[in-house]
């Protein structure tokens, strides 16, 4: 045996004993602040979390009241929170720091192949174990933890968010149009073409962000495959020229030709999609939960309040995932720094965990914990508390967003020429061949044989 190694053990037990008057502490960025283990007195200093996410959002303003509650009983206590909105210049942002080795205290980050990166150099927490140390791991819905885990099942990311992904619809629309509610991916093509003959847009898309159409591409092999797939072929042991693959490219080839998007539609951003469907000018929109103030309140304009209905990811016939498996996402994680964790971030994040669910709740959004019920705000349709109740009759598994899945180079390709593939302006086997070249030149940086 190694006798350094040996003496490791031995001299931490040393430190131990001789720092017994005022406790042992342990280090951060050791092998225990990975796991979460710091220990040691608790000394109030202020904090960053660096965020992506809307500053004036519910998320960030329930834990800017928990932190503020907490620095009352800690003075010197203050988390400094830094947010940039728009995902690419945060992600990177992220990734300018992490090669500095400048990342705060904590961070909003994926399950993505960067994270994993930073997880194989031990520079993030295990918040997995961290919420088992709490107490607090059985609190949460399944389905939250699920989104932040990582391939082999670990969760560095602690849940924030609980939202369900559905296609909201204008009913006149539909009756107009003498349409029903899609049951199947093709019945959902299907009806662009009438839609369009009522003089509406059929779907309103925020094409300018990339991830909302990257959402389409993954429903028929979510459907199809569950998701093994994107988890296959981001590893570059499937190929996008699959059979799997072939019928994402070809639904989005297809939702192109049938007009189901807005002329234009790349260049429109979040609030343009929104205020097509809300205005009553488009007659869906794929949007979660976290915009039920928009589409169940009213906020809406008043010949659409009672006038949006909504209905799930539709399924297609040989489906392995079943009607109550579609987008469930906890959101974007809260990473922990395992170089900065120390007693007093430890101590925050416990106090975190205990008190931001009811304060979320109380904005009128889905906790990430089950025992947490929300407050249905004043002048909420009866859609409102009809979606909410979805949240106990979900299934097993969440389809997995492509984004967080594939290498940020091949997400760049995959978003970038869906637009073209979606005009009509690339082939779906084109698309399929620019896809499968990215993952074979830049899988191999994330993902080791």
């Amino acid at each position: 045996m190694n006798r350094q190694r040996r003496w490791w053990p031995l001299a931490g037990l040393m430190a131990c004993v001789l720092g017994a008057a005022t406790g042992c502490a342990t280090s951060a960025g050791s092998p225990e602040a990975v796991q979460g283990s710091v220990s040691g007195p608790i000394k109030p200093r202020p904090i960053t979390w660096l965020n992506s996410r809307p500053s004036d959002g519910p998320v960030i303003k329930a834990v800017a009241e928990v932190a503020a509650e907490y620095g009352k009983s800690h003075p010197g206590f203050k988390l400094n929170i830094v947010s940039t909105p728009d995902r690419p210049s945060y992600l990177q942002k992220v990734e300018m720091l992490a090669a500095a080795k400048k990342l705060p205290e904590l961070f909003d980050e994926d399950a993505t192949p960067f994270a994993e990166k930073l997880r194989k150099q031990n520079r993030l927490v295990d918040v997995g174990n961290l919420l088992e140390e709490f107490g607090a791991k059985d609190r949460f819905r399944p389905l939250a933890l699920q989104y932040q885990q990582f391939d082999n099942g670990d969760i560095y990311g602690l849940p924030l968010e609980f939202a369900m992904e559905y296609f909201w619809y204008n009913k006149e629309a539909f009756q107009r149009a003498r349409l029903d509610q899609p049951k199947t991916l093709d019945d959902f093509i299907a009806s662009c073409k009438p839609l369009r003959a009522k003089g509406y847009i059929p779907i309103a898309l925020d094409g300018k962000d990339g991830w909302p159409l990257e959402r389409y591409l993954a429903y028929y092999p979510f459907r199809l495959h569950g998701n093994d797939f994107v988890k296959n072929l981001k590893k570059g042991d499937a190929k996008m020229s699959d059979t799997a693959g072939k019928s994402g490219a070809e639904f989005i080839s297809r939702l192109g030709k049938a007009g189901c998007f807005a002329d234009g539609f790349s260049s429109a951003g979040y609030t343009d999609a929104t205020d097509l469907f809300t205005t009553g000018k488009a007659a869906m929109i794929n949007d979660g939960t976290w915009d039920l103030g928009l589409l169940a309140t009213d906020a809406l304009p008043k010949p659409m309040r009672h006038n949006v209905g909504y209905f799930p990811l539709p399924t297609t016939p040989g489906a392995v995932t079943g009607p109550g498996d579609y987008v469930v996402s906890s959101g974007i994680g809260m990473a922990v720094n395992s170089q900065k964790f120390d007693p007093l971030v430890k101590d925050f994040l416990k106090y975190l965990v205990a008190h931001y669910p009811a304060k979320y709740a109380a904005f009128g959004q889905l906790s990430p914990t089950k025992d947490t019920p929300t407050e249905i705000p004043p002048g909420a349709t009866p859609v409102y508390g009809q979606v909410l109740r979805e949240a106990d009759r979900l299934g097993k598994q969440t389809a997995k967003p492509w984004d967080t899945e594939l290498d940020p180079t091949t997400n760049n390709v995959v978003q970038q020429n869906l637009v073209l593939l979606a005009q009509g302006n690339m082939s779906p086997r084109e698309f399929e061949k620019s896809i499968d070249q990215a993952v074979t030149v830049n899988s191999p940086r994330y993902f080791a044989k």
